[in-house]
């Protein structure tokens, strides 16, 4: 099956296609399967997938620009040396996937689910990671400097070298966590004392 510039697609199944090399603009998929579909390479501008399965899909060396990628599934998908370029991915499932040198600016990945992935030196940069749960995560020397974690999970991630600064984190809870190498700001000091139930003055 061929996709365009500008198609739609509702409940269709593209599972084993091959879209490597694919150049697509403006392209609307709603509940669509992608379950190893290839999309190597490809270049996605301003497209959106809403609630899409890409479950082993692999989406190794593709670029997404301005694009929505809104409560899909990604479980053991490969995104290596994948590049996200403002993107809305609110919400989507990135269990056991392989995102070893992915390139992530800036966008929205808030509610994402990225439990045991490793996502060393990862540049969460300015990224929107509201409630993001990071659980069990190899978050070292990964940077957030900027980002908004308010309300994310990092119960039990491996945080050595990372950089929180100026980063937002209302509401995470360090109850949890070993935040020795940490690179953490004034502020964050006392949020962070305060969520392991000190009481401060």
């Amino acid at each position: 099956m061929k996709l365009e510039n500008e198609c739609s697609f509702k409940e269709t199944v593209f599972e084993n296609a091959d879209f490597s090399d694919l150049e697509l603009t403006k392209g609307h998929f709603i509940k669509c399967n992608f379950k190893k579909t290839k999309f190597k390479e490809a270049r996605l501008i301003k497209c959106s997938f809403i609630d899409c399965d890409f479950m082993q899909a692999s989406l190794n060396a593709s670029v997404g620009t301005g694009c929505a990628f809104t409560n899909c599934s990604f479980i053991k998908a490969g995104l290596f040396g994948a590049k996200f370029d403002n993107c809305k991915m609110a919400g989507s499932n990135f269990s056991e996937a392989n995102m070893n040198g992915i390139t992530i600016i800036e966008g929205d990945w808030s509610y994402a689910n990225f439990r045991y992935n490793n996502l060393k030196k990862t540049d969460f940069r300015k990224v929107m990671l509201k409630e993001a749960d990071f659980y069990g995560c190899n978050l070292e020397k990964a940077v957030f400097t900027g980002s908004d974690l308010t309300g994310a999970v990092l119960s039990k991630a491996k945080l050595y070298g990372a950089d929180l600064r100026q980063a937002k984190i209302t509401g995470v809870s360090f109850k949890d966590v070993d935040i020795k190498g940490v690179h953490i700001d004034v502020t964050q000091a006392f949020e962070i004392t305060q969520s392991l139930g000190a009481i401060i003055g």
